[in-house]
């Protein structure tokens, strides 16, 4: 529904509608998530130790990350989730030959210098594989949900393809955005029968990268297998 902004004549409202209905977006929430932007550039200016507050009721309100979920905690810590992802028996778990193969093969056919299956509980990332992470302790092993990219792939239950996450509004000031640990990322959710996503497969690149949809797909086949295996009986693991 098209309204004017006060303040904008008609020639920048509707380009502003224009822009809007482009990003699949109505109006109230394209503006809403512009403002947004400035707040967290503002925020990382003034107090960069308060951006996890402000990010998190921006997420509340449903107005980052651009299509993803407007709730991440609230699927996050959803309990049939949880349950499902424990019923695995896979956290903290020592690496298997099973799943390191599978991250070798990601990294191998997209070419791209790290790569991990990782799983997504309620307060932190566990890596079950990793490719550019070997030789880690258990601990080394996981990370703060915080510094985890892969929990918006989990929360969305779709794949999220960044070419560039230095450009994205607000994943350019994510921890490991900003530290130049990702830079480019591509993952696929891996989700049990009944939809629920308990991690991911996932690469990730130091540098920009174009993402072709042969490469998603290609990541796709690699996680179904994976996704086979993580929600194969307990005892086959």
């Amino acid at each position: 529904m098209y309204r004017s902004l006060p303040g904008f004549d008609e020639w920048l409202n509707g380009v502003l509608a224009v822009r809007a209905r482009e990003a699949g977006e109505d109006l109230d929430l394209y503006i809403a998530r512009a403002v947004a932007s400035r707040l967290i550039e503002d925020q990382v200016r003034i107090d960069a130790d308060a951006m996890e507050d402000l990010l998190a009721h921006l997420s509340s309100a449903g107005v980052v990350l651009g299509t993803l979920l407007p709730n991440v905690s609230t699927v996050i810590g959803d309990p049939e989730r949880l349950r499902v992802l424990h019923a695995t028996g896979l956290l903290d778990s020592p690496p298997e030959d099973d799943y390191d193969r599978i991250t070798r093969m990601a990294a191998d056919a997209l070419d791209a210098p790290q790569s991990a299956i990782s799983l997504v509980d309620v307060d932190r990332q566990f890596f079950k594989s990793s490719v550019g992470r070997e030789g880690l302790g258990a601990q080394e092993r996981q990370t703060p949900l915080a510094n985890s990219i892969c929990q918006y792939t989990v929360a969305n239950a779709e794949p999220l393809v960044l070419t560039d996450a230095r450009l994205d509004p607000i994943l350019k000031h994510h921890p490991a955005v900003r530290d130049g640990s990702v830079v480019a990322y591509l993952g696929i959710p891996l989700i049990d029968g009944n939809g629920y996503a308990v991690g991911t497969l996932c690469v990730s690149d130091t540098k920009p990268r174009v993402w072709t949809t042969g490469h998603v797909q290609i990541l796709r086949d690699l996680a179904q297998l994976a996704a086979e295996r993580v929600f194969a009986a307990p005892a086959a693991h």
